[in-house]
């Protein structure tokens, strides 16, 4: 079966019957995203490689946008997701690359204060630009273990997905050439030092606090994560210390950038001013999906 075929099931079967309860009760479309996990759709874009899709941008966007017509919520999540396996594809270890192929792997967005509309906000501006920065993340190294501090406003699927891609300043002050991160291209970074990570959703002291953000779609789980600090093994570093910012613009933003678009595309969609309603939040650590 096509993806575009398993892509009108899951949308007939899953996604639309409970559109409206994740909609107007803010509901995470849990349903709907093991559901796209088994249809293929959430490995579409990881390499053929990994027992991925192999897909590209504009299919991804595809999807997307047929996606937010019938719930925006889902759509999110989706946008966040493949703009997230952008990175993870080319820099995850192979068995994260593996869980993503599979489908059993939900990734979000977690970078400085990307939210669910692809850009960075500018705190206390109302502007909002494409520059990636450690966001106020520090990261602290002891031995084999580094210990993150932050908070993440705005992060998609928070407390729902399994990994976050998540930023902090580098804790050395070279910027090594990052290959890959531009087709064609290698170079340094002149954005400052930025380190990517992959947190799991089960690192400890990885939360989800009471009060949400007010962003997103509604059901998106758009909310704050917070890090006091969470600790992460060294190895979760996603590229070089320091190599995050070309990463981040030679890699994640392209993608990011025309998934937006093609939920802006949709009347429905959160860039049109839809907001959370009727989400009831609680403290609660980040478990992640754990989907099969």
């Amino acid at each position: 079966m096509s993806y575009r075929s398993s892509l009108s099931k899951v949308l007939a079967d899953v996604v639309a019957p409970a559109a409206e309860v994740t909609g107007e009760q803010g509901r995470f479309p849990c349903a709907a995203v093991t559901a796209l996990g088994r249809a293929g759709l959430l490995g579409l874009t990881a390499p053929t490689a990994d027992g991925g899709g192999g897909r590209g941008c504009a299919e991804a966007a595809e999807v997307v946008a047929r996606t937010a017509r019938v719930c925006p919520a889902t759509a999110a999540v989706l946008t966040s997701h493949f703009a997230a396996v952008a990175a993870l594809g080319v820099y995850g270890n192979l068995w994260l690359r593996g869980e993503i192929a599979a489908g059993r792997h939900l990734a979000t967005l977690a970078l400085g204060d990307i939210g669910p509309e692809g850009l960075l906000a500018e705190e206390g501006t109302g502007r909002r630009h494409l520059w990636p920065g450690g966001g106020g993340s520090t990261a602290v190294r002891s031995g084999g273990v580094v210990a993150l501090r932050a908070r993440r406003r705005a992060v998609v699927a928070a407390g729902e997905a399994d990994s976050y891609l998540w930023s902090s300043e580098a804790w050395e002050t070279s910027r090594p050439t990052v290959p890959q991160a531009l087709p064609g291209r290698s170079r340094r970074t002149d954005r400052g030092g930025v380190t990517l990570w992959v947190v799991p959703a089960h690192a400890p002291d990885l939360f989800v606090p009471a009060r949400p953000d007010g962003a997103g779609p509604g059901g998106s789980g758009t909310s704050t994560v917070c890090a006091d600090p969470v600790l992460v093994p060294a190895d979760a570093m996603l590229g070089p210390d320091g190599g995050g910012g070309d990463i981040v613009l030679g890699v994640v933003r392209p993608w990011l950038l025309e998934l937006t678009a093609a939920m802006a595309a949709n009347p429905g969609s959160a860039l049109r001013g839809a907001r959370l309603r009727g989400r009831a939040f609680r403290d609660r650590p980040v478990a992640g999906r754990g989907r099969v």
